[in-house]
């Protein structure tokens, strides 16, 4: 059962559009929306939800007015400043507090509670291309790879028990620790990029993290026509970095208006830039089978 990963080093390459795409075209197969801060994936798929559940990580400091004597303990020590004057007490501004627990050690009221923080949800749902793992974490909330982590488990335990030979994920931008948590384990990295010097820059710095991790890697170089001689670039560094070239994809407005009626690209239609994506995914097929029985 090998694991795909769609990542990008930077947002805006369209990559979750390509994913979508992608998720038409595969068969038998469970997908994951990884960009727990920000995902979009649901908007192209409508997933009905079947299982939804609470995502508590951490934990967070309240103040209890009715205990609370007004010492200023609390106030005075926390470095966050996290701890707000309301009246005649005391209370936590959630978005700043850390959860250290310092207050609720201090205090000698014994006026704050430390209770697990409520940082989102996670769900299974139904979606026309197939089952969904997908999550949201609410705004300011932290623990987001701990949250990819549950969900990749949760497809893998889902895709064992019901026979799917396939694991395709919509992975985080950038290279911070919500990628390296979608990263870990997978069997083929995809890497869109966009033939811009910031594409560039962060193809090379996502490319970087899969060699840190042993994963292997390709490539898609989207909008390939808007910067030629860019893109020659970027398909010159692919071949003497050792990496695949999956698909060179030209700007199309048709991806747009796709998205305007609620579809992926290989929906709305069937040669052009669905085209390229069909012989992309059987590159792509090919090379994750490859490496993962080597």
């Amino acid at each position: 059962m090998p694991e795909i990963l769609i990542i990008s080093g930077k947002g805006g390459t369209g990559k979750t559009s390509i994913t979508g795409a992608l998720a038409h075209l595969a068969k038998n197969k469970i997908i994951c929306d990884l960009d727990v801060d920000a995902p979009d994936l649901h908007l192209l798929l409508a997933p009905q939800a079947i299982q939804v559940h609470d995502f508590y990580s951490g934990n967070e400091a309240i103040i209890d007015p009715e205990l609370c004597t007004y010492c200023g303990l609390c106030q005075e020590k926390c470095r966050f400043e996290a701890i707000i004057e309301d009246g005649e007490a005391y209370r936590v501004d959630p978005l700043k507090c850390e959860g250290c627990k310092l207050c609720v050690s201090l205090c000698p009221a014994e006026a704050i509670a430390f209770p697990q923080r409520h940082c989102g949800t996670w769900q299974v749902s139904d979606t026309r291309m197939g089952p969904m793992v997908h999550a949201q974490l609410f705004p300011g909330q932290e623990n987001s790879g701990r949250l990819v982590a549950l969900l990749r488990q949760h497809a893998r335990e889902l895709a064992q028990e019901k026979g799917y030979e396939l694991i395709l994920s919509d992975g985080p931008p950038g290279i911070g620790c919500p990628v390296i948590s979608s990263m870990s384990g997978t069997d083929l990295a995809v890497l869109v990029t966009e033939p811009t010097p910031s594409g560039r820059h962060d193809l090379e710095r996502v490319l970087e993290l899969c060699r840190h991790f042993k994963v292997p890697a390709g490539v898609i170089i989207n909008k390939c026509d808007i910067n030629a001689e860019q893109s020659r670039s970027l398909a010159d560094y692919c071949a003497r970095e050792g990496l695949e070239l999956f698909a060179e994809l030209p700007f199309d407005p048709a991806m747009v208006q796709a998205m305007v009626r609620g579809q992926v690209i290989t929906e709305y239609q069937k040669d052009g830039l669905a085209g390229e994506l069909a012989r992309a995914w059987e590159k792509i097929m090919q090379t994750a089978e490859r490496k993962k029985a080597a």
